[in-house]
């Protein structure tokens, strides 16, 4: 489970701002006890905030870091697509990311400094009885490695500038460094825009929820990035992503799956193509069932179908899901069952994580107060992350209203609205 997440320097976040998972209200049941580091960890926290705060790119930089891990020995080779703040003194700072986790009850701290050019630092610790040791550490191209580890030795002959360490050493069989890999590579992000299609590349997808409705090849789910340890599709896989699907109260009964071969004319004598696969959602009505073609369905169907597979990925392997805008299109009840899935330890046993942004605010309803985070933009147009629980160094009542006193502005993080330039170009005030 993730513990904390820390990022300088990285789009409209300049200063370091932390994202931490660690419960304050550790005495209820959503609240996950981590025994070896003496805290409970919280299985959701949610991001609001006005428009152009920042909140996408707290998402976006948890994203970057574990695409950053998957690519960067394969395409890095000229420079890092890393994204410094735009003003300022941004592009003359390096950028800094931390990742705190816990991994088969062991804590993890994965530290990386670095630029559009190089690789200052990189490390890896793990905390052992509670006492930290390194497993590597690097200061440009000097890499040191934990003693015993001579599995990862062949590490400094691919090393480069422009790679990151732990991106070679997760090749090498060394439990330590590939189990806090796998976990960090199983995070998966839906609804994020991307900027880079390569770096931003996710399994919130169709195919990714395909695979819970009929078995793939081989060769497809190696392609799905955090599926590789999952087994192929069983009945039971199919009964749970419908019985998801169902959830939503959408009218729809199944799932159909076929291979359907397009036939072109245009004018003249008629012509197979290749056959491609068809995705049909089954409709209820009083009196008959009907296949609907996916492209057909409402925004907010497709979105509810695309996360399917996500979702049940996530909580049976006890990992991370990212969602930017989680309200975008889907109605405040299905948001309300997609938080209550990941708190509700019957359904989520593994410790899975939900952190996404919205602006939704009637979902304050259904959060505790260490699970709400703010964003707002300062005077340089960098973003300000803050916790709710302790905003303003006045801790928030465990009893209050949080929808009320967030919309009251009890917490700041609203738009600051002036018609008053509006009013004058419009010629109504002068």
């Amino acid at each position: 489970m993730l513990i904390r997440f820390e990022v300088a320097n990285f789009r409209s976040i300049l200063d370091p701002v932390e994202l931490s998972m660690v419960a304050v209200d550790q005495d209820r049941p959503e609240a996950r006890l981590a025994a070896n580091l003496g805290e409970s960890l919280l299985p959701v926290a949610a991001v609001f905030g006005p428009n152009a705060s920042g909140k996408s790119n707290v998402i976006a930089a948890l994203t970057w870091m574990r695409a950053a891990v998957f690519e960067s020995l394969r395409f890095w080779d000229d420079e890092i697509p890393i994204e410094p703040f735009a003003f300022a003194d941004g592009k003359d700072r390096p950028s800094q990311f931390t990742i705190e986790s816990v991994v088969s009850d062991v804590r993890f701290e994965y530290v990386v400094e670095l630029d559009g050019q190089a690789i200052h630092y990189e490390a890896l610790f793990h905390y052992p009885e509670k006492k930290r040791r390194r497993i590597f550490e690097r200061e440009g191209d000097d890499l040191r490695l934990q003693r015993g580890l001579g599995a990862l030795s062949g590490t400094r002959e691919l090393l480069t500038s422009r790679t990151l360490a732990l991106s070679i050493a997760r090749r090498f069989d060394e439990p330590l460094v590939s189990g806090f890999a796998r976990d960090l590579l199983a995070t998966q992000t839906l609804g994020l825009r991307s900027r880079n299609k390569r770096s931003y590349q996710v399994a919130g997808t169709v195919r990714s929820t395909l695979r819970w409705f009929e078995e793939l090849p081989d060769r497809d789910q190696l392609t799905l990035p955090g599926f590789e340890g999952l087994d192929s599709p069983s009945r039971a896989d199919r009964t749970q992503a419908l019985a998801l699907l169902r959830l939503a109260d959408l009218g729809i009964d199944d799932v159909l799956i076929d291979d359907h071969e397009t036939v072109y004319s245009e004018g003249g004598p008629a012509s197979r193509g290749r056959a491609q696969r068809r995705v049909r959602l089954v409709h209820r009505t009083a009196n008959e069932r009907a296949p609907l073609d996916f492209a057909a369905e409402s925004e907010g169907t497709r979105t509810w179908f695309q996360l399917i597979g996500p979702v049940l990925a996530a909580l049976r392997s006890g990992s991370l899901l990212l969602f930017d805008e989680l309200d975008a299109s889907l109605h405040p009840t299905l948001s309300t069952q997609l938080i209550r899935l990941f708190h509700d330890p019957a359904t989520n046993p593994k410790g899975a994580q939900l952190i996404f942004t919205s602006h939704d605010t009637s979902l304050l309803n259904n959060l505790n107060r260490d699970e709400v985070w703010l964003t707002e933009k300062a005077e340089d147009g960098s973003t300000r992350l803050g916790a709710l629980a302790e905003f303003a160094g006045e801790r928030v009542r465990r009893s209050q209203n949080l929808e009320r006193a967030y919309l009251h502005g009890r917490f700041g993080a609203l738009p600051d609205v002036d018609r008053t330039e509006l009013l004058r170009a419009l010629g109504l005030i002068g």
